[in-house]
């Protein structure tokens, strides 16, 4: 197996310096087992182990001989992600094997991993990170893994990852699992009756299409992900501002979670039958793109009013989820950047979930709660399907301002065959800021907690 970046493997190591793990309520006791010395040169330096903080060590020929790093919870992968860029870099082991307990371990294992990262593919970073001398278990090495390949499938920015290229992505993903793979594009959508997704992505030069990963045992439980993959959204006719344009490369990060957790489904051989279905597309302007008051046609049958165009996700979504309550699935998972209300109301670190089943929601957050990933449930108030009415269509796809992110939800939940478990998270996928472990761009969310509630449910 070969090591994700950040780690080097013991026979590898150059001369690795020692790493101590500090926590601030032990640094008395820490400061009394490593010496006088090194007592006082913590006290003169003012260290006082807070989370994120870091103390070199001295050696007797004036070099770095180690360093003291400052955790807080530990078993918050986060805790640790601030050692890779804050150590110089070279190699480090931890002292006395850290004192670390199996799942402190692992968090500290995926809290370097994603320490480590930087987007490097139109510049070269800075530095390099500062290696762990350890080998990561299979499924850490899994997990960062995953959040990695969302970060960099989030940067990318869409000259080089379109439609095409993500269809590219998800075959590669197909092809080195052993999976089934279909994409059914441009006006092939139409025939194979997804006209929601045509309707959406028809305005572009780039072809919009439905990718399909198949995958598993027939007997297995059925487990269908689905992805929002807007691989640019102009806002369409109803124009995004320059500001709210900006960044709209990261308006597939729900394809990017959905892509990213079915390889973890497939590398560590989660007893499922596995489908997951991208509806790929770019909301772009030009002749042929469908207009605000249009009424489109959906696989399900229901007529959608398009009140505005920049609400174009859970239209495309719609489709998807219509075929995924088609194959009678035992349960339905989409991640979807669907709406800046979710953000309104929860800032940019809380996905907003939505279930129609309180046992999934329940698990899910749990998990996010062991997982240290959050996630925040929210309502499917259906009062508010009235903010959807339209006078000439079964409904509109989008309306009153108020409660945006809760009538998207209920948009999609209009398109999920009732008996069928299914959840929806409005995720962000997206840092506005440097922060340890987490630099600025494309973010994975509940996706480790999502790992952990289904190998929970059918592990």
């Amino acid at each position: 197996m070969s090591l994700p970046t950040g780690f080097v493997s013991p026979d590898a190591a150059d001369a690795p310096r020692a790493l101590h793990l500090v926590d601030a309520g032990a640094l008395d006791a820490w400061c009394d087992r490593q010496g006088a010395a090194t007592a006082r040169w913590v006290r003169s330096q003012g260290w006082d182990a807070s989370p994120g903080s870091v103390l070199l060590l001295p050696g007797a020929d004036g070099g770095a001989d180690g360093a003291a790093l400052g955790v807080g919870e530990g078993l918050d992968p986060f805790s640790y992600a601030h050692a890779p860029m804050a150590l110089p870099p070279g190699d480090w082991r931890l002292a006395d094997d850290g004192g670390l307990a199996a799942e402190a371990r692992a968090a500290l294992l995926v809290g370097w991993g994603l320490g480590s990262y930087r987007f490097d593919r139109y510049k070269q970073a800075p530095r390099a990170p500062a290696r762990l001398v350890a080998e990561p278990d299979a499924e850490s090495a899994d997990l960062v893994t995953a959040c990695c390949r969302v970060r960099d499938l989030v940067n990318t920015p869409t000259e080089h990852m379109g439609p095409d290229q993500l269809e590219d992505f998800a075959r590669a993903l197909a092809e080195a699992h052993g999976a089934g793979f279909e994409s059914i594009a441009g006006d092939a959508l139409v025939a194979r009756n997804f006209p929601a997704i045509h309707a959406v992505g028809r305005a572009s030069h780039r072809a919009p299409r439905l990718l399909q990963l198949t995958w598993g045992d027939a007997a297995a439980p059925h487990l269908v992900l689905v992805g929002k993959g807007v691989c640019f959204d102009t806002g369409g006719l109803n124009i995004k501002p320059g500001e709210g344009m900006r960044n709209m490369k990261k308006d597939m990060g729900g394809a990017a979670h959905a892509l990213a957790l079915a390889g973890l489904v497939m590398a560590r051989k989660l007893p499922v039958r596995l489908t997951l279905l991208v509806p790929a597309v770019e909301n772009a302007i030009g002749p042929d793109a469908f207009r605000p008051g249009e009424v489109i046609a959906t696989r399900k049958g229901l007529s959608v009013e398009i009140d505005n165009t920049d609400a174009e996700g859970r239209v495309v979504l719609g489709d998807a989820l219509t075929y995924a309550g088609e194959l009678e699935p035992e349960l339905v998972i989409d991640f979807a950047t669907l709406t800046g209300a979710a953000r309104i109301a929860l800032g940019p670190d809380l996905p907003a979930l939505y279930s129609n089943d309180d046992a999934v929601a329940g698990a899910w957050l749990q998990a996010g709660d062991a997982q240290r990933d959050p996630l925040w449930r929210m309502p499917l108030w259906r009062p508010y399907l009235r903010y959807l009415t339209s006078r000439i269509a079964d409904l509109a796809n989008a309306g009153s301002r108020m409660a945006g992110s809760v009538t998207a939800a209920l948009y999609l939940e209009r398109f999920v065959p009732p008996g069928t478990a299914w959840a929806h998270l409005d995720v962000y996928s997206w840092n506005d800021n440097d922060r340890p472990g987490r630099p600025a761009g494309g973010e994975a969310q509940a996706l480790r907690a999502a790992w952990a509630m289904l190998k929970a449910r059918y592990g």
